[in-house]
């Protein structure tokens, strides 16, 4: 029996207009659900079929009032912007939750992306300083991008944003474009790391994620209050930032998951006893977020996030009758 899926493409997705505080809540409700017990979440599985790079799936069923469910298969490939295509590739699938059929595929790239820099958002909802007026951005791709967008629902007060890059002209356009979105703030291009770090009031990295991490930024840099926000796993902050800090990750058991595999959190990273609080602990009012002294996170990105990203995307795409329906 034939039956209809819904194809969502990127510019599509781009004409809803779906903004980054609508993905932030979104994504808060996701992991709130997740602390509730509310779903099915299994770590995020790869293969590596390249040096340092990866293709994840990740399956995830929220349940509740949510009931959703889907599977996401991505791919980053560092190499990839040299050879003229982007680092993150793939397809958001999300089936009826009854009948497990599909419903709708859409690109993962935007799904990634925004739900990513939305994480990072929450977190600095319920741990940073709701006065900050500072960012340091390491790494101005397209992570980097989003994160800016969602430190600047969380920070209203934001005005500065020190930006580091090992490629200047991947400075100059993210100035460029992230400028008219924070037209009163001042954009500063930092020529060394160590002076983009110092004296931040946050400190977000969006570096690639590599196996063999240099870790090249040292807790020395990092004043005593900067909330430390890593997007790139192990690759950019130093071990000694993490030690002795309140420390959360966005899921526990993915993170606990990941490190026993062997390849990423190892060499003096947090410890499953180390972990202060998960994001859906976080979330779903189990436990508080601190909003002073040394603290930071490790935001691996879950498949929570993806659903209700996607969850977002279908629903409005539907109501302004977007997509194309492929009979399968």
């Amino acid at each position: 029996m034939a039956y209809e899926v819904l194809w969502i493409s990127a510019k599509e997705i781009d004409q809803l207009g779906i903004t980054m505080l609508e993905v932030m809540n979104a994504v808060e409700t996701g992991f709130a659900a997740i602390g509730r017990g509310e779903g099915e979440m299994p770590a995020k599985i790869g293969i590596h079929s390249r040096e340092d790079c990866f293709i994840h799936a990740m399956p995830c069923y929220l349940g509740g009032e949510i009931d959703r469910a889907g599977v996401k298969c991505v791919s980053g490939y560092p190499p990839n912007p040299a050879k003229g295509h982007p680092y993150i590739t793939g397809i958001m699938l999300l089936n009826d939750p009854d009948t497990g059929i599909p419903v709708a595929v859409m690109d993962a790239a935007w799904v990634t992306a925004w739900r990513t820099g939305a994480a990072s958002g929450v977190y600095a909802r319920h741990f940073g300083n709701p006065d900050t007026t500072s960012v340091t951005i390491v790494g101005t791709g397209v992570q980097g991008r989003v994160n800016l967008l969602a430190m600047k629902e969380a920070f209203p007060k934001l005005n500065k944003v020190r930006c580091f890059d090992i490629f200047e002209s991947s400075i100059e356009k993210f100035i460029t474009d992230m400028q008219p979105q924070l037209p009163e703030a001042t954009f500063i291009t930092c020529t060394d790391l160590e002076t983009a770090v110092k004296n931040a009031d946050v400190l977000i990295t969006c570096t690639p994620i590599v196996e063999v991490p240099e870790r090249s930024i040292p807790q020395s840099w990092v004043k005593e209050d900067c909330l430390v926000i890593s997007v790139d796993y192990d690759s950019a902050i130093h071990e000694d930032i993490f030690k002795d800090a309140n420390f959360t990750c966005d899921n526990r058991n993915q993170y606990v998951w990941t490190q026993e595999q062997g390849t990423y959190f190892q060499n003096g990273y947090p410890l499953p006893a180390d972990i202060n609080a998960d994001m859906g602990e976080i979330c779903g009012g189990l436990k508080q977020g601190v909003r002073d002294g040394k603290r930071g996170a490790v935001l691996m990105g879950i498949a929570s996030h993806d659903i209700m990203t996607a969850s977002l995307i279908f629903d409005r795409a539907t109501a302004a009758g977007l997509g194309t329906k492929v009979e399968l």
